[in-house]
C-alpha cells in the first residue's frame, strides 16, 4: 500500500435482498467506482437472531412491523453457492470479495470454505467472546468496528483475540482476557493483525454524533491503524475521516435507495460511490508528508510571486537611498525586500532607472543576495 493510500470497502452488506443476481450487480458496481474491496454479510439467522428479538427503531421505519427481525433477516441470507458465485466474480473484477460474519458456522465458510484473508467483526459482536475466539483462531488479520463501544470494550474485545493468538492455557476469562492485552505479546499480536473502525451505530447516523475526532482518540489509545465506518447520508463525512487521519473507509452502497429493506436509505447509490472514491483518493493524495518545504510545483513560481528591491523613481548614482526612492516590485530574482533596511540612508553606487533592481551588495555579505527559486 502507497503512502496515504486509504482502503475503500463498498459495504453491500445485505442490499442484495436476498437476490444473487443483484450481489453481482453491486460487485460491478463497486468495481466501477474504484473501491479496493466489496463486502457482504455470513450468516445463518436462527444462530444469530433469537424468536423474540424486536426490530431496531430504524428497521420497524423501513421494512414495517409485519415480521420478525429473524424473519427479515432470513429473507437475506446467502448460501454456500450464492458465496462461490461472488467470490469468483470479485476474482474475475479484480476486486476484493470480504464478508462479515456473524456466526460461527459462517467463520467456517469463509476462512476454510472460501479462504478469505481478511475478517471483518461488526460493532454487534465486540462483547461476543465466543465468536471473536473463533475469528481470532484463524490467525487472520481483522478488521474491528467499534459502534456502540465504550474504549473499554473495545479492550476487552482485544484482550479477546490476544488471549486466542496467544495460546494461552488459562480459562477464557476477563481477567484472563486482561492480562493477554497487557502481555508485550499480545500487544505485538494486535500491532501485526488488527484495524479498528470508529463507527456509529445508527441507520442513518446523525451528523452530531459522528464525532469525528474519535479517531484520533483511538488511534492514540491502542496503536492501531484506524479507519472509519460511515453511516451518515452523503459522502462529505468519509471524505472529512480520511483528512482526520482514516486509514481506511467503509460505506454501504446500494442500486437504488428506493428499494424494499433495511439498510436501503442510508447507503449511497452508485454514481454517489464513485464520487465518493474519487474524492477520498484527492484528499488522501494532498494529505502529503508533514514538512513544511517548497515543492516542486512551487518552486517554479517563487520568483514570479515574490518581490525584489527595486527603485521607486529615478535614481542618481551617489543619491541616498530611502523609502521614497526604493520599493518591492516583482519579479522576486533580485534581493529580497527582507533586506530593504540596510539601503536606507546609503549612498547609491550608480545610478537607477525606475523599476530597476537594485544591485547593490549587502553590508552583511558585502555580495549581492539575489532570490532565485529554490
Amino acid at each position: 500500500m502507497t503512502q496515504n493510500r486509504v482502503f475503500i470497502i463498498a459495504e453491500a452488506g445485505v442490499n442484495h435482498n436476498g437476490s444473487v443476481e443483484m450481489a453481482l450487480q453491486l460487485i460491478d458496481a463497486a468495481v466501477a467506482a474504484g473501491a479496493d474491496a466489496v463486502k457482504f454479510q455470513s450468516f445463518r439467522s436462527e444462530k444469530v437472531i433469537s424468536r423474540h428479538a424486536a426490530k431496531a427503531s430504524y428497521q420497524l421505519e423501513t421494512t414495517g412491523a409485519g415480521e420478525s427481525q429473524l424473519e427479515m433477516v432470513k429473507k437475506l441470507e446467502l448460501d454456500f453457492a450464492a458465496h462461490q458465485k461472488l467470490l469468483a466474480h470479485c476474482r474475475a473484477r479484480g476486486i476484493r470479495f470480504l464478508s462479515t460474519p456473524f456466526d460461527e458456522p459462517s467463520v467456517d465458510l469463509l476462512v476454510n470454505e472460501l479462504g478469505v484473508s481478511l475478517l471483518k467483526i461488526p460493532s454487534g459482536e465486540i462483547t461476543n467472546a465466543l465468536l471473536l475466539l473463533k475469528i481470532a483462531a484463524s490467525h487472520l488479520p481483522v478488521i474491528l468496528s467499534t459502534g456502540m463501544s465504550s474504549l473499554g470494550d473495545i479492550e476487552a474485545a482485544l484482550g479477546v483475540l490476544a488471549y486466542r493468538w496467544l495460546g494461552e492455557k488459562a480459562p477464557p476469562t476477563p481477567q484472563a482476557f486482561a492480562a493477554a492485552y497487557r502481555s508485550n505479546a499480545g500487544q505485538r499480536f494486535l500491532r501485526e493483525r488488527v484495524s479498528l473502525l470508529h463507527c456509529t451505530t445508527e441507520y442513518p447516523a446523525p451528523f452530531d454524533e459522528v464525532n469525528l475526532r474519535v479517531i484520533d482518540t483511538l488511534a492514540q489509545a491502542f496503536d492501531l491503524p484506524t479507519g472509519y465506518s460511515d453511516h451518515t447520508t452523503g459522502i462529505a463525512v468519509p471524505i472529512a475521516a480520511v483528512a482526520r487521519g482514516a486509514s481506511i473507509i467503509e460505506k454501504h452502497f446500494t442500486l437504488d435507495c428506493d428499494l424494499p429493506g433495511p439498510d436501503h436509505r442510508a447507503s449511497l447509490e452508485p454514481d454517489a460511490l464513485r464520487d465518493m472514491v474519487a474524492a477520498i483518493r484527492q484528499v488522501a493524495s494532498a494529505l502529503g508528508g508533514s514538512r513544511k518545504i517548497v515543492t516542486k510545483a512551487e518552486a517554479k513560481n517563487q520568483a514570479i510571486a515574490r518581490k525584489s528591491l527595486v527603485a521607486a523613481r529615478a535614481i542618481a548614482a551617489g543619491e541616498l537611498f530611502s523609502l521614497d526612492n526604493i520599493t518591492a516590485k516583482r519579479p522576486g530574482n533580485g534581493i529580497s525586500p527582507l533586506f530593504f533596511h540596510e539601503f536606507l540612508g546609503r549612498p547609491a553606487s550608480r545610478a537607477y532607472a525606475e523599476d530597476e533592481a537594485l544591485r547593490e551588495p549587502l553590508a552583511a555579505s558585502g555580495s549581492l543576495q539575489e532570490e532565485g527559486a529554490a
